[in-house]
């Protein structure tokens, strides 16, 4: 019997769980043919996300797995710890929070008996905030038309690939990644079911703007050298102002005897071109920076413990 493995990040769920656990014991029964195998990685969570989920395993019918990590080192790490662990001949991922429903395993496992080895969850609405739709959908143009091609429109946190997928990312090791495009990146079959996003119901969102924010610029550091080659434009372009500027400002003071003067101007001339430089000299840290982190071989996650039923 083949079988799928859940991947679940938890952190700071502890008003979710209650909802969360049952939700998706419930597909055992509705899985035609498949075993079902739960797991879940705390990801640092300080509240009794990780004591709540032991208790689940000691009565669950079903396979799980709760893996304990040292500290919070972010959602794409934990769900990457989950994947590295999971047994199943298909894999999926999905939030603790129950923003996306966990009822679209169900067709999606349909698609991946067909042979399709990627199925993803793309998101067609958002019931979010207007700042979290706004953000997110900026996000997903920015990476759709200067990253990735094709990418879809509102993006997926959602979805469930088969072991030979997985087997590739868990080879490819990449830190401070995007976890989801990556897999889109690999460019296997795939499939994308619409759905609508929930908003969340309980708890508080740890999602912060700045985990945004490195999100935004780890993908694009991950998949795109746009930056690099916008800033060069900017900078042939600064030059070629400049130099025109130069011949204009020759030309008037030779023909016409007009004085060469304007402190002020000078000064904001030089304000704004220094700004520019330490803006360049930023986005190349980004990248640099990232280049060191892999150089350096340290693992994206640390696990303290594994508890198996």
């Amino acid at each position: 019997m083949s079988r799928l493995s859940i991947v679940v990040p938890v952190y700071f769920n502890e008003p979710n769980l209650p909802d969360t656990l049952p939700t998706l014991l419930a597909l055992r029964e509705k899985l035609v043919g498949i075993e079902l195998e739960l797991v879940f990685v705390d990801d640092g969570s300080k509240d009794r996300s990780f004591e709540m989920l032991r208790d689940f395993q000691k009565s669950s019918p079903v396979p799980v797995q709760v893996i304990r990590l040292t500290r919070n080192f972010g959602s794409m790490s934990a769900v990457m710890a989950g994947l590295t662990h999971a047994t199943g001949d298909c894999i999926g991922a999905i939030s603790a929070d129950l923003q996306d429903p966990p009822e679209l395993f169900i067709e999606m496992v349909e698609q991946w008996k067909k042979g399709i080895k990627t199925v993803f969850a793309v998101r067609a609405h958002r019931e979010d905030s207007w700042f979290d739709t706004a953000f997110s959908n900026g996000f997903y143009w920015l990476l759709r038309n200067f990253a990735i091609p094709n990418y879809p429109k509102y993006g997926f946190d959602f979805l469930l690939a088969d072991r030979q997928v997985i087997a590739d990312i868990i080879r490819i090791r990449e830190k401070n990644t995007n976890l989801m495009s990556l897999v889109y990146w690999l460019g296997y079959p795939c499939v994308m079911i619409p759905y609508t996003r929930r908003r969340r119901r309980k708890g508080r969102s740890r999602w912060s703007l700045a985990k945004k924010v490195k999100l935004l610029i780890d993908s694009f550091v991950a998949f795109s050298y746009f930056p690099i080659r916008l800033l060069s434009a900017v900078g042939i372009l600064f030059s070629v102002a400049a130099a025109i500027y130069l011949c204009i400002v020759i030309y008037a003071y030779l023909t016409h005897r007009v004085p060469v003067s304007g402190w002020t101007s000078l000064a904001i001339i030089i304000t704004f071109t220094s700004g520019l430089q330490m803006m360049m000299l930023g986005v190349l840290g980004e990248y640099l920076w990232r280049n060191y982190d892999e150089s350096r071989r340290r693992p994206s996650f640390v696990i303290d413990s594994i508890h198996r039923s």
